[in-house]
C-alpha cells in the first residue's frame, strides 16, 4: 500500500461550504476504506457575520461526540476565521477514533449567519 501524505500526520482532510443560514447537517468527512481517522479540529472561515450561530460535530449517529456546542458569536465579519477543537486540560479530553466508512458531520443547531462560509476539517489517518 502506498503512503498518502495524510497518513500519520495532521492534515486538512476535506473542505467545503457550510451554511449558517439554516439548521441542518453537513457531511465534513467520510473515513476512507482501509483507514481509521482521529479528528483534530474544524476551521470555519466566515462568508459574512455568523452572529450567534451554534454548531456541534461528530458521527452522523452522534452529532456531538467530537465537539459539543460551539457558539460562533466572535465570527462576526467576512473572512474571520476560528479553529474549533476539544480543549486540552489537566484531565485530558477523551476523543473517538472513527473507523472506515464512518461519516463525520457538522450540525448547525442555531442558524444566524450566511450561506457561504467555508469549513476545513483536520485530522490524522492511520492504516487499519
Amino acid at each position: 500500500m502506498s503512503v498518502d501524505i495524510k497518513d500519520r500526520t495532521i492534515s486538512m482532510l476535506q473542505s467545503g461550504t457550510l451554511s449558517l443560514a439554516v439548521t441542518g447537517n453537513t457531511t465534513a468527512y467520510t473515513v476512507p476504506a482501509g483507514f481509521n481517522m482521529i479528528p483534530f479540529g474544524i476551521g470555519i472561515k466566515a462568508g459574512a457575520d455568523a452572529g450567534d450561530s451554534v454548531l456541534t460535530a461528530g458521527l452522523s449517529t452522534d452529532l456531538d461526540d467530537f465537539l459539543g456546542e460551539q457558539t460562533l458569536s466572535n465570527l462576526d465579519a467576512e473572512d474571520d476565521y476560528v479553529l474549533l477543537m476539544p480543549i486540552p486540560a489537566a484531565t485530558p479530553v477523551k476523543q473517538k477514533v472513527y473507523a472506515a466508512g464512518e461519516i463525520v458531520q457538522i450540525a448547525v443547531t442555531t442558524a444566524d449567519g450566511g450561506a457561504t462560509n467555508k469549513y476545513y476539517f483536520f485530522g490524522t489517518l492511520e492504516a487499519e
